[in-house]
């Protein structure tokens, strides 16, 4: 007996990026693009082709192309239930609207629409409460990467660690060891140089300058239980970038391991 899923949620916003509309379904309608930017992605790039988002190691979520309109909107559905381990019946898709409107001045507004059924349940909301959270500064990337790379293809580089302890208190260590200062400044993150763009809850944007150009994105996020998840996640634009995630990949790991938390 399937469970019925009739409570409604939904994430609305909207964010203006440098292009134009070609630029930007480039960008955020092609498994090149979103890979540049959000997750390493694999997608049939047409009205009912597959998609598949690599989140992690043996961990992702399997979707389709739902809406197809080139250069102004696609829509996609991913699977809630098995991304979230419920029973296939408890929960609709989980349903992604993007809207390309060009804007004077060779800029677009991006509109993001992001919705779902669910039971209601408390981890349901919970879900939903920080997914605007979690989503929300990859678009501080589409920006950047409209910005300066438009139409390259990334290199990624992406280590984690986990530690006891607050994610607040560990997002302040991970800040202070990389010397990160304010929006603006000029940065030296383990040799590699770059200027802070943006600031935000428990997250850092940089764009990389040397010794390989990119952005560098640095997180910490609650994993329950009295631990938390610190990690970085580089895209890196250069023909010589998988040789550097492989020689600095290692080190990165080890840094984030051996960070000294206070207690």
């Amino acid at each position: 007996m399937s469970t019925k899923t009739n409570v409604p949620y939904r994430l609305e916003f909207a964010v203006e990026v440098p292009g134009t509309p070609e630029q930007v379904w480039q960008a955020i309608a092609t498994a090149k693009g979103m890979s540049a930017w959000f997750l390493p992605t694999e997608m049939e790039e047409r009205e009912g082709g597959a998609l598949h988002f690599t989140m992690g190691p043996e961990m992702g979520s399997d979707g389709q192309v739902t809406g197809w309109d080139p250069p102004r909107r696609i829509v996609y559905e991913e699977d809630w239930a098995a991304l979230m381990g419920q029973d296939p019946d408890a929960l609709s898709p989980l349903t992604s609207e993007f809207l390309v409107e060009a804007q004077s001045g060779g800029t677009c507004l991006v509109r993001v629409t992001s919705s779902g059924f669910g039971t209601g349940a408390a981890w349901e909301s919970e879900f939903w409460d920080d997914m605007g959270t979690s989503w929300m500064p990859f678009f501080d990337n589409l920006r950047l990467y409209l910005a300066h790379f438009p139409g390259q293809e990334a290199t990624q580089l992406e280590v984690t660690a986990s530690h006891a302890g607050d994610p607040e208190v560990l997002w302040s260590a991970l800040h202070d060891a990389l010397g990160l200062g304010d929006e603006g400044a000029t940065v030296e993150v383990r040799d590699a140089t770059g200027t802070v763009e943006r600031v935000g809850q428990r997250q850092a944007l940089v764009r990389l300058t040397a010794p390989v150009p990119g952005m560098l994105s640095v997180f910490a996020h609650g994993e329950g239980d009295g631990k938390a998840t610190v990690g970085v996640r580089a895209y890196l634009f250069s023909a010589d970038a998988a040789d550097y995630v492989r020689r600095e990949e290692p080190g990165w790991q080890a840094w984030l391991r051996e960070l000294s938390v206070p207690s």
